[in-house]
Parts: structure tokens; sequence; C-alpha cells
């Protein structure tokens, strides 16, 4: 099974997702955008197929290439995930730092001396 946010964080894959954000393309012109052959771009745009952030449809001799709205919609729910817990984590080192009453970011005063 592939890891959704691994297939998508790959330089050349996460540029194919910018570049259809603006609407569907295919191959040759998004392909246009890389120092790769057309046949790299190919492997990586059936990559992206394969976990579901891309869609295809062909209309004569072309392929039309453009984001799955259901999967783009997972990624976000995924990355979402991991803004929260770290979110979570903040939270928590801000509370055991009030506990100990040291404001967070704020240097350790010595003893008897003054800010």
């Amino acid at each position: 099974m592939l890891d959704l946010l691994e297939v998508a964080s790959e330089p050349t894959r996460r540029r194919l997702i910018q570049l259809l954000g603006s609407g569907e393309r295919t191959v040759t012109e998004l392909a246009g955008n890389f120092t790769v052959s057309r046949s790299a771009i190919s492997q990586h745009l059936l990559l992206l197929i394969d976990v579901g952030l891309l869609q295809a449809r062909k209309d004569g001799r072309s392929r039309y290439y453009s984001l799955n709205p259901a999967g783009i919609a997972k990624l976000k729910v995924l990355l979402d995930s991991f803004w929260n817990t770290e979110l979570d984590l903040l939270v928590a080192e801000a509370a055991d730092l009030a506990a100990l009453g040291t404001p967070p970011n704020s240097p350790q005063q010595p003893p008897g001396e003054m800010p």
C-alpha cells in the first residue's frame, strides 16, 4: 500500500499537484515545467493517480490530468491531523512551563537579578 503523504511530498509530484491546482493539463503541458523526460512525468502522474490524488480523462489521443477532489480532501485531513497534533503538543508544553512559573520563550533570570 502506498503512503499518501510520502507520495505527495516528493518534490516533482508536489509540483505537479501545484500545477494542476489551476486546472487540467496534458502530460506534455506538464512536462514542459520540468527538466526530466515526459516519460518520467508520466510515471509520477500514474503514482499520483494510484494514491487517489489525481484523475485522468481521455479525449481523442490526449489524456488530461486533474486533481481528484476526494483525494485532495483526504490529504488535507491527513495534514490537518498533524497540525492538530503539533498544536496539542505546544499547548501541553506551555501548560508544563506555566506550572513551573516560566513564561514560554523567556530567558531564565538568575535569582536576585532584576530583568
